[in-house]
């Protein structure tokens, strides 16, 4: 059964940082693009980062390029987001899913097999 599971979410102050991390079984993550996208509350759902099948390649929204960083441990077959510099405005529900390809406009039409999100909260 193909599935990616979230985790690593939680409170924290504006100017920390936190490590995401999107898990997957059923698959190997290195045959897929992964992306990570954010809903927050309100909002449409909206592209984050995402990175290549060889993870030679990755793209990053405007919004949190420079302060966040998207990397696959193989081995443990996971991706990663690395989150530093968080603002407010980064609170939202972060999911990740898989796609053949990353598309520069995080065309949500091309990802499946979406996890269940995990919650991110930047607050004082």
């Amino acid at each position: 059964q193909v599935q990616l599971v979230e985790s690593g979410g939680g409170l924290v102050q504006p100017g920390g940082s936190l490590r995401l991390s999107c898990a997957a079984s059923g698959f190997t993550t290195d045959f897929y693009a992964i992306g990570w996208f954010r809903q927050a509350p309100g909002k449409e759902r909206e592209g984050v980062s995402c990175i290549s099948r060889n993870g030679g390649t990755t793209f990053y929204a405007d919004s949190v390029q420079g302060r966040f960083t998207i990397s696959r441990d193989s081995a443990k077959n996971t991706v990663y987001l690395q989150m530093a510099r968080l603002r407010p405005d980064d609170t939202a529900v972060y999911y990740c899913a898989r796609a053949p390809t990353c598309w520069r406009n995080f065309d949500q039409r091309t990802y499946e097999s979406w996890g269940q999100g995990t919650q991110v909260t930047v607050s004082s």
